[in-house]
Order: structure tokens, then C-alpha cells, then sequence
């Protein structure tokens, strides 16, 4: 879906899209749902799926803990991706950030199953394959509880719920999408 083919048997080796082709952009919401703030991705794009209506172009998923054989082939897929996650960065609780491919250092580690590998290791496998996307970019939020065995977020989280909605909407309205609401 979206790429260019063409026939084997013509020596033209690259065909661009067609002028009219949109490009496919995923929304990926990434976490653990049992572990109450670590599934703060995945609350999010159940959000969106149940309030809002997108195009055709645009694929949201919940990526869960899905390691490289659920995130890889999307990342391949995608021509623009926004994924929502916990990210343990600096701040406290309830810090938003706003992360792009070069706040990555991507490297593929040496020895790991490939249930272990993360999104940011499966970036790096898609460098490799020279198929990244033209752009990802990370909303992550710095959780206040991924301990507990919950599945409720915490008020923290909870209190900045609807900033990274809007966030994520804003990223998707810089590709030229803007969804109906339900």
C-alpha cells in the first residue's frame, strides 16, 4: 500500500507515487495497559479511535508491547508516524515531550531476542533496510507510576490526558490532516 511498482521486465528502476497518492501516516500508541502510566499510548489512540473519524491514509494502532515483528512492519509501512508513549526523561511526572528521529541515537544492540527489541531498536533495523519513514515523531509524556498493577492511569497522567490529544491532532494537522469528530 502507497508504493511505487513497476514491471520487472521494464529497465526503469524507480517510478515516483502517483501525484495524487496520499502518503500513509500511522499513529502508533505504545505500552503496557496492565502497568497503569505505561499505558498511556495506547489510551490515547483508543481515544482517537472512538472520537474521531480519519482518512483513509491514516492508520492508528495500538503497538501495545508488540516487539520488532509488530512494529517493524509499520514503521516500513509509513511514510509519516506519530507514536505516543511514557518516556522516562528529565522533569517530573507529567512532562510532555516532543521527539523527533534526531533525538535517537539508533543502534541495533548486539545480543537480543527479537521479542525484547523496542521502537527505537526497530528504528534503527528499518535504517538499516532503508525504509524509515520521512518523519516520526514521539509524544511522550514522563510517567508518575508504571509499578502498579493498575489499569487506570494517574491523576497526573489523567490531568494532562487531553494535551496529548491535542498534541498528537496538531501533528497530524502538519501532514495535512484534519479528522471529523464522532
Amino acid at each position: 500500500m502507497g508504493r511505487a511498482e513497476c514491471n520487472r521486465s521494464d529497465p526503469l528502476l524507480y517510478r515516483p507515487p502517483a501525484m495524487d497518492e496520499k502518503p500513509v501516516i500511522i499513529v502508533l500508541g505504545i505500552g503496557n495497559i496492565l502497568q497503569s502510566d505505561e499505558g498511556v499510548g495506547v489510551r490515547v489512540v483508543e481515544k482517537l479511535v472512538s472520537d474521531y473519524n480519519f482518512p483513509e491514509n491514516v492508520e492508528l494502532y495500538d503497538g501495545g508491547t508488540t516487539g520488532m515483528h509488530g512494529l517493524l512492519p509499520l514503521i516500513e509501512e509509513a511514510d509519516h508516524m506519530v507514536v505516543i508513549d511514557a518516556v522516562n526523561g528529565k522533569g517530573e511526572p507529567g512532562t510532555i515531550y516532543r521527539l523527533t528521529l534526531e533525538d535517537f541515537r539508533l543502534t541495533i544492540p548486539k545480543k537480543i531476542s527479537a521479542h525484547d527489541i523496542g521502537f527505537i531498536e526497530c528504528l534503527a533495523v528499518a535504517e538499516v533496510n532503508d525504509s524509515l519513514p520521512k518523519s516520526v515523531v514521539v509524544i511522550g509524556i514522563k510517567p508518575e507510576d508504571v509499578a502498579t498493577s493498575s489499569m487506570e492511569l494517574s491523576v497526573c497522567i489523567k490531568e494532562k490526558f487531553d494535551d496529548l490529544i491535542r498534541l498528537t491532532l496538531q501533528e497530524l494537522s502538519s501532514q495535512g490532516v484534519t479528522p471529523d469528530k464522532v
